[in-house]
């Protein structure tokens, strides 16, 4: 890799480490969003209101310098013009028809677009037009604008329920679940850093916008896929198709620039089995397919965070038990963990720990496991608090 993309690549990374430290369990969030970006792609984040969505966004596009940012939260009202430039009231009166592009989507080089399923029947084929292609219709009938859109990230609470909605889904390659803070200790820290007094001014890595261009045009399509990670997408089709899980060829073949993406972003020149994760964001068209399809990509390539899902399983069971518990006496639910859910946790959240050791020992992704270990001091914590009435942010880690 030449050293103007090395420099690229290695600021891109400080990026998503300041902003990982910033928004709490949003790593694989961060270095996705940062993925989908550099592949020239648009990305769902779906989730509950209040899980830092679009704050996210403004801070990453203010990471590039130059980059013109739009965003709008859209309503089953909003007009092609709001999002696409007004009329030029002025021109109007002297009898000229013409549109003020100036700080609308048709000027932006990063767009984030909250609540995207609402947008308006009105503006669904510019929409369509300008997330595909890159261009918007003026009012007018004049010649298409270009828009130099490099991405986009879209935001919603809930999924697309009709079929205008769904043609704006289909074509949003990378699809993300978020949600509000599982780790107690994080949740402590958030609730800390609101009545602290404000810390001093972290490291800011920023990027020129014109290396971010050059990165996604010429950088990231240079990047070999060696023969043994197209076979093992095709491995990955297959599988998914035994689970009835099919995504269309056009998406596959998009999911290629997503892996050179993630090589790219690390660094690398050719594609290797540990990009593949990316996948798991890609491949799937309700949350309730997600772990289907993360299963399958990590037993291609990442055999500890396998393991750590098999440990989730075992968590969200002791979870469901508690969940089945409620208004038992506490001698019945201290009963329960001290002959089940105590060992269980315990012994799961040190399995976790050399997991992740050894995940990161080797190079390999830790996304997985660092949300079930998430998951898995959540529900340590509501044990320690419900069933035996402990401030679980008053014990150590580990039960």
């Amino acid at each position: 890799m030449a050293g103007d993309a090395q420099d690229t690549a290695l600021r891109l990374r400080a990026v998503c480490e300041e902003l990982s430290e910033r928004f709490f369990e949003r790593d694989d969030v961060v270095r996705t969003l940062v993925v989908t970006l550099l592949a020239g792609q648009h990305s769902l984040v779906l989730g509950p209101p209040g899980t830092a969505k679009s704050e996210l966004a403004r801070e990453l596009t203010g990471r590039i310098d130059g980059a013109a940012y739009w965003e709008i939260l859209l309503s089953k009202f909003t007009a092609p013009t709001r999002m696409f430039g007004p009329i030029d009231v002025a021109a109007l009166a002297r009898g000229e028809y013409r549109q003020v592009y100036d700080g609308r989507a048709t000027t932006a080089h990063v767009a984030f677009i909250d609540e995207i399923f609402k947008c308006s029947t009105a503006a669904l084929n510019e929409t369509l037009g300008y997330l595909n292609e890159r261009i918007y219709h003026p009012e007018n009938g004049g010649a298409p604008v270009r828009c130099p859109l490099i991405g986009a990230i879209t935001a919603s609470n809930e999924l697309p329920d009709g079929e205008d909605s769904a043609a704006i889904y289909d074509r949003l390659l990378v699809r993300i679940e978020v949600g509000y803070l599982e780790d107690p200790s994080n949740f402590a820290a958030l609730v800390r850093s609101a009545v602290g007094r404000p810390a001093e001014s972290a490291p800011r890595t920023t990027l020129e916008l014109g290396a971010l261009r050059r990165a996604v045009t010429e950088g990231v399509p240079a990047v070999d896929v060696p023969d043994a990670i197209v076979d093992a997408v095709v491995t990955l089709r297959a599988a998914l198709r035994r689970k009835e899980l099919v995504a269309s060829d056009r998406r596959w073949r998009q999911a290629v620039g997503l892996l050179q993406a993630s090589a790219y972003l690390d660094g690398r020149t050719e594609v290797a089995e540990t990009d593949l994760s990316v996948l798991t964001h890609v491949l799937w068209d309700s949350p309730a397919q997600r772990p289907v399809v993360e299963r399958e990509v990590l037993h291609l390539v990442n055999p500890d965070a396998k393991e750590a899902l098999d440990l989730a399983d075992v968590v969200e069971e002791l979870e469901a038990q508690l969940d089945a518990m409620a208004g038992q006496s506490r001698e019945a639910l201290s009963e329960w963990v001290i002959k089940n859910a105590h060992h269980k946790l315990a012994m799961a959240g040190k399995r976790l720990e050399r997991l992740r050791e050894e995940a990161a020992g080797a190079g390999r992704s830790t996304a997985a496991i660092d949300r079930v270990t998430g998951r898995q001091r959540a529900v340590r914590a509501r044990v320690l608090t419900e069933a035996l009435g402990v401030d679980a942010s008053m014990v150590p880690t580990q039960l």
